[in-house]
């Protein structure tokens, strides 16, 4: 929960403790729910070390993840972990190995029970396609995708909390706007924020992934102080995240790069974000 909120030092310092304690559960009493719940603490792992830009440490994670998951049993946890590991390879900018794994990850969704829950980590995978096809400019692929999991929310409703995916017709329309900026249609991206609401119990970390997506569409669209005030949402909703956000930093540094006048909020930004590495990249 502490990931969702935002709060990543929090889970950092917790996670570490749940997965000795749950290690120690699982083998035990050695059944099916104990394996699940250290699965999902591997997964917090995974979150934190991601988000932090530790990739060799969130590769452990998921690797822990599925061994833990295999122990358990669990195709739709299966399924989860390949959608993780397209991720990795996303962040690589190696996207047809990702797209590789959103097919294997569907395909090991086919083995679990057609329940609630599988359709929610289905609809996520192929989110997770939308983006990566985005990201290769394979537009046809990336809409096919977006539509598919459109289908699947219009079935599921709002899932936020089935498995911390926020997976449902808002998390669909919030990839619409990524994937659209990933096919440089930067225009289309921002008017695709018309309209757009967050329910009240969404994430604090998705939201300010959104405001950080707008942010980069605005700044190619030329809307620099409206670019601005949006990471400044971002940090607002979440700043422990939105301080090692890549895109949060690559937008400011577009910014930075326009030469306009800047005002002094905007060097503090820089200032704060500098803090995380020492330089602002």
């Amino acid at each position: 929960m502490a990931v969702r909120a935002g709060e990543i030092k929090k889970a950092a310092s917790d996670v570490a403790g749940l997965i000795e304690e749950g290690t120690t559960a699982a083998h035990s009493l050695n059944r099916t729910e104990g394996w699940l719940t250290l699965a999902s603490f591997y997964r917090t792992a995974y979150d934190v070390s991601a988000k932090l830009g530790f990739s060799d440490l969130a590769q452990l994670c998921l690797a822990r993840m599925d061994w833990a998951a295999q122990r358990g049993s669990d195709a739709v946890l299966g399924g989860m972990y390949q959608y993780l590991r397209a991720l990795t390879y996303l962040r690589e900018g190696k996207f047809e190995i990702g797209q590789r794994l959103v097919t294997r990850g569907l395909s090991t969704l086919q083995q679990a029970d057609g329940t609630r829950e599988r359709e929610v980590v289905t609809g996520q995978l192929h989110l997770g396609g939308a983006v990566m096809a985005g990201r290769a400019h394979d537009a046809n692929q990336a809409l096919s995708h977006l539509e598919e999991a459109e289908r699947i929310a219009g079935e599921t409703g709002e899932a936020v909390r089935v498995h911390y995916l926020t997976f449902g017709p808002t998390n669909v329309k919030v990839h619409r706007v990524s994937v659209l900026a990933e096919l440089d249609q930067y225009g289309e991206a921002v008017e695709a924020t018309s309209g757009l609401t967050i329910p009240q119990d969404w994430p604090k970390s998705r939201t300010s992934h959104l405001f950080a997506e707008v942010a980069r569409a605005q700044m190619w669209t030329g809307k620099l102080e409206a670019s601005f005030e949006n990471l400044r949402k971002a940090r607002k909703a979440a700043p422990q995240q939105a301080k090692y956000h890549p895109t949060v930093r690559e937008t400011y540094a577009g910014l930075e790069a326009a030469h306009r006048r800047l005002p002094e909020s905007f060097l503090s930004f820089g200032s704060w974000l500098s803090a995380a590495s020492g330089q602002v990249t």
